[in-house]
């Protein structure tokens, strides 16, 4: 998974630079739950066992406009500690860290969920434009969890 940085970010550094983090982060699209889940997890390396930090929540896929919401309702740490996020808890986190963007929290404030829309997807990759301006490349692998 290759994700730039929000637009925020992106003016703040004059676009002369691209936030990457050399780090696997492993998205897993659950199609066969009601409702939908989705789950992001953040590794040390591709031979990591269990998640540093796992975030899961809900999704909805909206074809016409081939935008995919989600919220994540749900936080697990090293695997073991896991927490339920309050209603826009996960945007904040995310844009505290750096990993999400502040335009999560401002839709949230709004009433409105974190999204991507989706540009392109075959059986090997995928690409999207987060709803902070960020674009997302995801190759099809194994998670790294068994």
């Amino acid at each position: 998974n290759f994700s730039s940085c929000s637009l925020d970010t992106q003016a703040k550094l004059s676009g002369n630079k691209v936030n990457y983090f050399p780090i696997t982060a492993v998205q897993e699209f659950d199609t066969q739950s009601q409702p939908m889940r989705i789950s992001n997890g953040i590794y040390l390396d591709e031979a990591a066992r269990s998640a540093l930090v796992r975030f899961t929540g809900d999704f909805q896929w909206l074809l016409p406009q081939r935008k995919l919401e989600f919220d994540f309702d749900n936080i697990a740490l090293g695997g073991r500690l896991k927490f339920d996020l309050p209603k826009g808890k996960a945007a904040e986190l995310g844009a505290a860290s750096g990993l999400g963007s502040k335009g999560n929290v401002n839709l949230e404030k709004q009433g409105k969920k974190p999204f991507f829309l989706w540009s392109y997807a075959d059986d090997s990759i995928a690409t999207a434009r987060g709803g902070g301006g960020g674009i997302a490349l995801w190759t099809r692998t194994v998670a790294p969890m068994a």
